[in-house]
């Protein structure tokens, strides 16, 4: 995720506000004016809050599991209150039409719903009684970890910091969010809604800071793991401070992605296509799990190449807060710039753009606003189908078979998600042939029929570039836990 790049200047140890600006605005992408501020705490004033977190987690963790998992419940009420204040605040900060927020704050609460349910099973004591010798005990208990820093993203704010921050507190551990700063009042109201419901506001923090201060953050001897969503250069540099620290701590990295689709010959095309549409384009492809690149079959290459193009037409391309809106601006006049930049050199190089850009006459140089566009007679010497593009561009590419395409699908420095679209509704040999496919991906999640959807019963995970942990599922609670054995001789007499 490119905004993550700022999450973290890694050069330097020492905390010099001299050297580092004392405050953040956040600049609201579709008209560029200053929304909000935020002042940063003196390094002194970070140790405290931090050293308050070490404390109030000892606290926390004496209170029974089913006591923290009745405050969870009472977040999720509290949250929901605030569904209609979210949606015009979140498009201001980082600009989705206010129309799409709604689908946000419904998966916060899928998400926090599904996580308590397994919350008691996830981190109950695993008993050895079956294989216990007579007069022995072991079980291994599931214990905190103390204090969790989150390094949240902009893209999708609510739903990437529920992921570890939920757990994290009904695991019994405390946490500080560091939010991006271009979504800081997200953070600051997932925060109130669970003071509202009974976390103390030690054990749950917001604090906002520079990359210096996010550094000492990160290397602060009391702050136990870091889980951090943003770019691969954000992840190396957090991996890197985490490493230069006094003692060992974990550190879960969910990175970029450049995740493809491949679509087979007996693909349905009237369902495939808008689905497909939607997973490059929605959020302007500011999602890690984004469309970025399509491999077609070529018996149905120019059918499906036709359709997509027709539907990336029919986009309103606008002001996020006007409600008929459904493609918005990207998140800062920047990324528009780098966003365009990997277009034309693809242009260049050889690509052919099929969507004209006089279709959407708001999308000019020196705003936020970028055109969708669909690329073919691509390949992979182009960075358009290697490097993670974080916008409303898709590459498709014809394939003769399925080996092909698996080839091109891994030939890819990220490995997040991957999606095949095939009829194994009609035919069966079709299921078959996508579960060997999924023993060739590389990648953490591979879809069926569908993509850019994260389901909490299911690890969220990444290899290679896309980085290393889980959030969700069970694994999501082992992430934010530590193992503690217990042997127990019980029987000591002859």
């Amino acid at each position: 995720m490119s905004q993550g790049d700022r999450a973290l200047n890694p050069s330097g140890t020492q905390i010099t506000q001299d050297a580092d600006p004392s405050s953040q605005t956040t600049i609201i992408p579709h008209n560029q004016q200053p929304l909000v501020i935020r002042s940063y705490p003196s390094g002194s004033q970070l140790y405290k809050s931090i050293q308050h977190a070490a404390a109030a987690q000892e606290k926390w963790a004496r209170l029974p599991l089913q006591q923290r998992i009745a405050i969870g419940r009472a977040f999720m009420e509290e949250f929901s209150k605030m569904r209609d204040e979210i949606p015009l605040e979140l498009t201001l900060q980082m600009g989705r039409p206010i129309s799409q927020v709604p689908g946000e704050i419904r998966g916060t609460l899928e998400r926090a719903d599904y996580m308590l349910n397994i919350a008691e099973s996830s981190l109950a004591d695993v008993s050895l009684a079956n294989t216990d010798k007579p007069g022995f005990r072991r079980f291994i208990k599931r214990v905190p970890l103390g204090v969790v820093l989150v390094i949240a993203p902009w893209n999708y704010p609510f739903l990437v910091m529920i992921n570890s921050v939920l757990p994290a507190l009904i695991a019994g551990n405390s946490v500080i969010i560091k939010p991006s700063p271009q979504t800081p009042l997200a953070a600051e109201r997932l925060a109130s809604a669970f003071h509202k419901a009974g976390v103390p506001r030690d054990v749950l923090q917001v604090i906002h800071l520079s990359p210096e201060l996010t550094s000492a953050a990160v290397k602060h001897p009391l702050v136990d793991f870091i889980s951090f969503t943003g770019s691969v250069a954000g992840g190396r540099a957090i991996d890197i401070a985490a490493a230069e620290a006094s003692g060992f701590k974990g550190v879960g990295l969910e990175l970029g992605g450049k995740d493809p689709a491949y679509v087979r010959a007996d693909a349905n095309l009237d369902y495939t296509v808008p689905e497909l549409v939607d997973g490059a384009f929605f959020n302007s492809g500011q999602s890690c799990c984004a469309i970025e690149r399509i491999y077609v079959h070529e018996s149905v290459y120019d059918e499906f190449v036709s359709k997509f193009v027709e539907q990336t037409k029919k986009y309103r391309l606008g002001d996020p807060t006007e409600p008929e809106t459904n493609l918005g601006p990207v998140v800062s006049v920047a990324s528009a710039e780098r966003i365009r930049k990997q277009v034309s050199a693809a242009v260049q190089a050889g690509a052919k753009a099929l969507v004209p850009e006089d279709l959407f006459a708001v999308a000019q140089p020196g705003t936020a606003y970028v055109a969708p566009q669909v690329l073919v007679d691509v390949n992979h010497s182009m960075e358009v189908m290697k490097e993670e593009t974080f916008g409303p561009v898709v590459g498709i590419q014809k394939v003769v078979s399925d080996d092909e395409a698996i080839a091109l699908m891994n030939d890819s420095p990220y490995g997040l998600t991957a999606s095949i679209w095939t009829d194994a509704e009609g035919h069966p040999e079709s299921q078959e042939a996508f579960l060997h496919l999924v023993d060739e991906l590389q990648a953490g999640t591979v879809y069926l029929n569908r993509c850019d959807y994260l389901d909490p019963a299911l690890a969220w995970t990444g290899v290679k570039n896309s980085g290393r942990g889980v959030s969700l599922s069970k694994f999501g609670y082992d992430q934010l836990t530590r193992a503690k054995s217990v042997h127990m001789k019980i029987k000591t007499s002859q």
